[in-house]
């Protein structure tokens, strides 16, 4: 199983950008995904997660200014990012769980991690 993530880059205050995170190999069943970010010295949060379903969860810090949509039939979640700052400069990481067969208990995995920087 790999989570293929892409989109991050340099991004000038109060712009947009687009990350996309592709699960891919031997997957049965994904239920949530969601992303994490990490900036320097900093631990890694959560920045906002989606179930199968559809219900979401985010951080405050980006509630109303990023978005979480979804794709089951690509195995694939986004991160919409608005009004971008300077502190949401880190890096991203996509993270899903998922189970590899019929009754197999649900195993999380990461994606490789993408920059976002935001600056002037």
């Amino acid at each position: 199983v790999q989570l293929q993530a892409s989109g991050g880059g340099l991004v000038q205050p109060g712009g947009s950008l687009r990350l996309s995170c592709a699960a891919s190999g031997s997957i049965f069943s994904i239920y949530d995904m969601g992303w994490y970010r990490q900036a320097p010295g900093k631990q890694r949060e959560l920045v906002a997660r989606i179930s199968r379903g559809g219900r979401t969860n985010s951080a405050d810090s980006v509630k109303g200014r990023f978005t979480i949509p979804r794709n089951n039939d690509q195995n694939t979640v986004y991160l919409e990012m608005n009004s971008l700052n300077s502190e949401d400069t880190a890096v991203y990481f996509c993270n899903a769980d998922l189970s590899t067969g019929r009754g197999r208990q649900p195993t999380s995995y990461w994606g490789q991690g993408t920059q976002v920087t935001v600056s002037s």
